[in-house]
C-alpha cells in the first residue's frame, strides 16, 4: 500500500491527476460471446470509452468538419452507412462499403483486406485517408489540442495533451464495448426451443449443414476471421483484388475477410462492394456458387438450395441473428 501511495502522490507531484484514478469500465459481454480480450497497454475505463464516444462522432477529425466515424459507421443503420460506398469529405466515394464495427472488437484483423492488426491501428486509418478525413495525423493532434475541452479530459485519461496513440486508443476503447449477442439463436442453443420460429430453426440447420455456410462464418461471432474469394466483383474491369493488395500472395487475389453475421439483417447492402441489396440476393449468389473465377475459394460451390430453403436461411440471418438488446449509441455533446 505505502508503494501505491508514493507512486500515486509521484503523479499528483507530475501533474497527472486523475490518470490512475478512472474507474474501470464495466463491459458486459453478452450471452453467446466468449470473454473479450483487451490489449495490456489499453484497458478500459470509464473516461476514456466517454473520450472515445466523443472523438468517434466528432466530424473536426477531418478536413471540413464535415465526416465522422458515425458518418460511415452510424449506430442507426446497423454501425454501418446503409449504402453501397463509403463517402467522405467534399462528397468523394470509396470503392468499398463501410463495414459494420459490431462485435469488430474479436476480429483478428480490421478493414475488409484486414490491413491493420488492432482497433487502434484501424481508429488511424480513415483520418489520414484522403478521400475518408483527408487529415496528417499531425494536422488533427494540432487541431483537436485547440479544443479546451479535448485538452483536459486528454489529460486525465492519459496524462497528456492530445497524442495520435491516445486518439487511437481512446476511439478502439469505445469500438471494443459495440457488441450484440443474446439473440434468438443463442437463447435457441441454450435450451429454450421456442425462442426460434419453424421456418428460422429450418433455416438454421441449413446454415450448419447443406448450405455450408458455417465453413466461413463460424464461431460465436460467426465469422472465421478469414479471407476469401467468392468472385464478387470479379467480371468487373479492373476488380478489386482484396487481400492480395496487402500481402501480394497470389492465392490471396479477390479475398475478403469474412464479416460478422450479428445484426446482419441491420448491415445492407451486403459484400465488400455492397453490390447484393438484400440477404435473399446473398443467398442467392452463394447458391449459384459465386462468381467462377482462378481463385474462387474452394468452400463456394452450387448449393442446389430451392426457394423455400433459400427463404428460410433469411429467414434465420434475420430472425436468429439479430439481438433484442441492440448496441444503439447516442451521440454525445461535443467538447468546446
Amino acid at each position: 500500500m505505502r508503494k501505491v501511495w508514493a507512486l500515486g502522490m509521484c503523479l499528483v507531484m507530475g501533474m497527472q491527476v486523475g490518470l490512475w484514478a478512472d474507474e474501470p469500465y464495466k463491459l458486459q459481454i453478452p450471452p453467446g460471446l466468449p470473454p473479450l480480450k483487451v490489449p495490456q497497454d489499453n484497458p478500459l475505463t470509464a473516461k476514456k470509452v466517454e473520450l472515445g464516444r466523443q472523438l468517434y462522432f466528432d466530424p473536426r477529425l477531418s478536413r471540413d468538419n464535415t465526416i465522422s466515424c458515425a458518418s460511415c459507421h452510424d449506430p442507426t443503420k446497423g454501425w454501418s452507412n446503409g449504402e453501397r460506398f463509403a463517402t467522405g469529405v467534399r462528397g468523394q466515394v470509396g470503392g468499398r462499403s463501410a463495414p459494420t464495427i459490431i462485435n469488430a472488437a474479436y476480429n483478428r484483423f480490421q478493414f475488409w483486406d484486414g490491413r491493420a492488426g488492432s482497433l487502434e491501428e484501424q481508429a488511424l486509418g480513415p483520418i489520414q485517408n484522403p478521400i475518408e478525413m483527408d487529415m496528417t495525423l499531425e494536422e488533427v493532434v494540432a487541431k483537436l489540442n485547440k479544443i479546451e475541452g479535448y485538452r483536459r479530459q486528454f489529460r486525465e485519461v492519459f496524462g497528456t495533451d492530445v497524442t495520435a496513440d491516445g486518439i487511437a486508443k481512446a476511439i478502439a476503447a469505445f469500438e471494443r464495448t459495440i457488441l450484440s449477442g443474446g439473440a434468438p439463436y443463442d437463447r435457441y442453443k441454450a435450451g429454450d426451443k421456442n425462442a426460434l420460429s419453424p421456418a428460422a430453426v429450418r433455416g438454421m440447420k441449413l446454415f450448419f449443414g447443406k448450405a455450408n455456410c458455417a465453413a466461413c462464418h463460424s464461431g460465436p461471432n460467426f465469422t472465421d476471421n478469414g479471407f476469401h474469394n467468392l468472385g464478387v466483383g470479379w467480371n468487373n474491369k479492373d476488380p478489386d483484388l482484396g487481400r492480395y493488395l496487402v500481402t501480394k500472395q497470389e492465392g490471396d487475389k479477390g479475398a475478403f475477410k469474412t464479416p460478422t453475421l450479428r445484426e446482419i439483417a441491420r448491415t445492407a447492402p451486403y459484400m465488400h462492394d455492397g453490390s447484393h441489396k438484400t440477404l435473399e440476393d446473398v443467398v442467392r449468389f452463394y447458391n449459384k456458387g459465386g462468381n467462377p473465377n482462378p481463385y474462387l475459394d474452394e468452400e463456394i460451390f452450387p448449393l442446389d438450395l430451392t426457394d423455400q430453403e433459400i427463404q428460410d436461411l433469411v429467414t434465420f440471418l434475420k430472425e436468429g441473428l439479430s439481438s433484442p438488446n441492440y448496441p444503439m449509441v447516442k451521440p454525445p455533446q461535443l467538447p468546446k
